[in-house]
């Protein structure tokens, strides 16, 4: 049938297949959905739809298979609706995906380009995938112009740079007809190439990389500030000041040219992608009028003086302005370790969820953030050596550790997941000697949040001798008391630790440290379920007001400290996506997301099936066996199946997910086998293809926390007893190959072994409808599922409308013939 008479076919004539698209896509939507359908019917002469079929139409919503817009097609139908007149309406209501389902088969356009915010210096791709009844091209255009080297489906930017930034759109031909995909807008971040360790292009969670600073301005002058996040959607903004939004500031960029004294206050900027919201730094516009400006020349050069009318307020603000000047880091670098599941002692649930929550917040403070899960005695050394690595003189130092632990001598040490039942010291992690390390460093700022017991343990006697520096810039936040224990909350789902439950309220708050602890303890302390049972304990030798909000100013760097920063960054990129094309004509695109620092999650789907397959199916098989991945949690349809709870919502859906944990035990590059099963039509069995993929090391598997040693740990940590390179004694059933080697400078003592029994963990307690375990809480908050990206970039609306008319208006330049 010819695309005319299709045209003219009466809409109680459409194939059903293209009917049930037509009106799941009308049921589902609200403003563009059937309502505002039988609303412009109604007012067009040629039908008749009063408000009685209106109702009549609601009515079938309340049926189980029951579909108001195809009991309103069908009345419009009866009066002799064709195809083309139901296109015209659907152009009106500016419904694109119910018009999609109308048009002939000539272009299909199977995944339109999204829109995204980027890093200046990362790689971008965007992708604009279609079928046609023949061969199709491609051609992208930026604006108006068509962008060169352009005609296949993906238009690649390697690496994206500033002057990239701008809307996107892909024309695909096929024969004489042709087809345009959404606008797509790319943001490009301007952010230094040492800021973070995750890839930002692939950023699944929001991310706010550039945040605004401070201003302290004269009346008149220019007030600019600016914030910016990655993330996988484009994100929209809205800035504050003092709390009540700012009209007309939805960019990410906010200036006022000539500033007044009434634009003083507290800044900063809400930001919100699909179903995730955060907020930037919150700021201090501090707007002076000249005269002040005057006096305060005048106070520091007092042999200028001249006759100035000024008021008795101007001169009691000038010791409050004075006091404006903030600390600043010159790095913000955290370290964020939970365990969960130990092979010898009780396992824990809250540690995933704290360290993920803390991750985001964190980042949002423009810390340079690995988080990992599930680490081995070796696995931990290895991280805080490389955590160490990246300290220098003034940056600000944060580790976090959620696990099991004890404290003994005033010393804390984290337990690994591999440590033996009974441990001791030399099977952990020392925390006051990663400090005396960190100290060595020259860091501005040491910040230690431990969520974990610290009860007495009575396996060891050993007592370090650990020498620290008296500095001033030391702050201890522990979860619990000394000789007490940590709780989590035993209900249905995933929960926050009862430290982390209250402290994530607070982190972005623009406070000294101790301050925003102290604040933290006070809640923590109305919290019934703990009350009396743990409490936040704050132990600091910090003389200045130094928050975790304050602003990065990178001083000088060392050599090892630059070669190094590259690296790390490096060592924490996803994957680019891959497009995997079988000789059956199946396309298959396959992505990359992560959860944590070790912890990956792959999602495939299929772009494009040939007609004469009636289904078909990809699976990832063949996984290397460090990784020890069940089989049975593969390749699942949502990711809650794979043990991924974190992620829900925020990646596509209709895809395959496979998660990969403990990615740092992998030794070689990460390869595996897609298995494709096809079924067709005039086939009774299952044809199968294969290919092979390799995606190199993935996130912090570059980094060999595998290892028993690292290369030169010695020179820097062997003279000291319970360094994190080192274990000075073991306890029987513990892992000896990292002792195997001869040392590179003797053992200063080795403790005796005591053979006595396993050390109590803790006890439960019922409250209401959940359970106190010891170590963490827990606290689930369920994510909102995915909802449809929208088909045109946010920026403003009157820009989009005029961009749209420009290209529209140069459409005739690019027709074919």
């Amino acid at each position: 049938m010819s695309e005319s008479n299709e045209s003219s076919l009466n809409i109680n004539f459409l194939k059903e297949s293209v009917l049930k698209r037509l009106c799941e896509s009308l049921d589902k939507a609200n403003n563009k959905g059937w309502r505002k359908l039988g609303e412009i019917v109604k007012n067009d002469k040629r039908f008749k739809v009063s408000l009685e079929d209106m109702d009549m139409c609601s009515l079938k919503a309340l049926k189980a298979d029951g579909s108001p817009s195809r009991t309103l097609l069908k009345l419009i139908g009866d009066q002799g609706c064709i195809q083309e007149e139901l296109m015209e309406f659907l152009q009106i209501m500016g419904h694109t995906e119910a018009l999609q389902c109308l048009k002939p088969p000539g272009i299909q356009i199977l995944l339109q380009p999204q829109s995204v915010s980027v890093i200046a210096g990362h790689n971008l791709r965007l992708s604009c995938y279609a079928v046609g009844a023949s061969p199709v091209q491609f051609q992208w255009f930026k604006k108006t112009e068509e962008v060169r080297s352009s005609s296949s489906p993906d238009l690649v930017f390697s690496p994206v740079q500033i002057r990239d930034a701008g809307f996107y759109i892909c024309r695909v031909n096929c024969g004489s007809t042709y087809e345009f995909s959404q606008w797509a807008q790319v943001d490009v971040l301007d952010v230094p190439t040492r800021y973070g360790l995750v890839s930002m292009g692939s950023e699944v969670r929001l991310r706010v990389l550039i945040q605004p600073q401070p201003q302290k301005l004269l009346t008149g002058d220019l007030l600019y500030l600016e914030c910016g996040a990655a993330g996988r959607l484009l994100p929209q903004y809205q800035w504050y000041r003092n709390g009540a939004p700012i009209k007309k500031a939805n960019k990410r960029k906010f200036t006022v040219k000539n500033v007044l004294p009434e634009h003083q206050g507290r800044y900063r900027c809400e930001i919100c992608c699909n179903n995730e919201r955060t907020w930037s730094s919150e700021v201090d516009v501090v707007i002076a009028n000249p005269c002040l400006s005057q006096m305060k020349e005048a106070r520091i050069f007092p042999q200028i003086s001249g006759a100035m009318e000024c008021s008795e307020d101007d001169f009691l603000s000038i010791n409050k302005d004075n006091s404006f000047e903030k600390p600043y880091a010159t790095d913000k670098v955290a370290l964020l370790i939970g365990n969960l599941a130990y092979r010898n002692h009780p396992q824990l649930k809250a540690p995933m969820v704290d360290v993920y929550d803390l991750t985001n917040l964190l980042r949002q403070l423009n810390f340079k953030v690995v988080s990992l899960l599930d680490l081995t005695e070796s696995e931990m050394r290895n991280a805080v050596e490389e955590f160490l690595s990246l300290l220098h003189k003034g940056v600000y130092g944060l580790l976090y550790y959620a696990g099991h632990g004890y404290e003994n001598f005033g010393n804390s040490f984290m337990v690994p997941v591999d440590a033996p039942n009974p441990y001791r010291s030399g099977n952990c992690l020392c925390v006051q000697s990663i400090l005396k390390l960190m100290q060595e460093k020259e860091t501005g700022l040491n910040v230690f949040l431990l969520d974990m017991c610290r009860k007495r343990n009575m396996h060891d006697d050993a007592m370090p001798n650990v020498m620290l520096k008296v500095t001033a810039n030391i702050v201890f936040g522990y979860a619990t008391c000394q000789d007490a224990e940590a709780f989590e909350l035993s209900s249905s789902g995933f929960t926050n630790g009862v430290f982390i439950k209250f402290l994530k309220e607070r982190l972005l708050e623009d406070e000294k440290i101790t301050v925003l602890l102290d604040r933290v303890a006070e809640d923590m302390g109305q919290f019934d379920p703990t009350k009396g049972k743990q409490a936040l304990e704050i132990r600091s030798s910090l003389s200045e007001r130094r928050s975790l909000t304050d602003p990065i100013c990178h001083g000088g760097y060392s050599d090892a400290t630059e070669a190094h920063n590259p690296l790390w960054s490096k060592a924490h990129e996803l994957p680019e996506s891959k497009v995997l094309d079988f000789e059956c004509g199946v396309r298959i695109k396959m992505d990359f997301a992560a959860e944590f620092s070790n912890v990956l999650v792959i999602y495939t789907s299929i772009v494009k099936k040939p007609e004469e397959m009636q289904s078909c199916q990809a699976h990832i098989t063949d996984l290397p066996l460090d990784l020890d991945v069940d089989p049975k949690l593969m390749n699942k349809e949502t990711l809650e199946e794979t043990g991924s709870f974190l992620l829900s919502g925020s990646l596509p859906q209709h895809c395959l997910y496979t998660r990969l944990s403990s990615l740092q035990k992998l030794k070689e590059e990460l390869a595996f086998t897609v298995c494709l099963q096809v079924q067709f039509s005039s086939l009774d069995d299952l044809v199968q293809w294969n290919m092979h993929v390799n995606i190199g090391k993935p996130l912090t598997a570059k980094l060999d926390l595998y290892r028993p040693t690292r290369k030169n740990s010695c020179q820097v940590t062997c003279h000291m007893p319970h360094s994190p390179s080192t274990s000075p004694s073991h306890s029987p059933g513990s892992d000896r190959r990292f002792h195997s080697q001869e040392p590179c400078c003797p053992q200063p003592y080795a403790n005796p072994y005591l053979n006595v029994c396993e050390h109590l963990h803790g006890a439960q307690a019922g409250y209401r409808d959940f359970q106190l375990n010891t170590d963490h809480a827990y606290q689930y908050m369920p994510l909102s599922p995915l909802t449809n990206p929208p088909s045109i970039p946010i920026e403003t609306t009157d820009d989009i409308d005029d961009m749209q008319n420009d290209f529209i208006n140069s459409l005739h330049l690019y027709k074919h013939p």
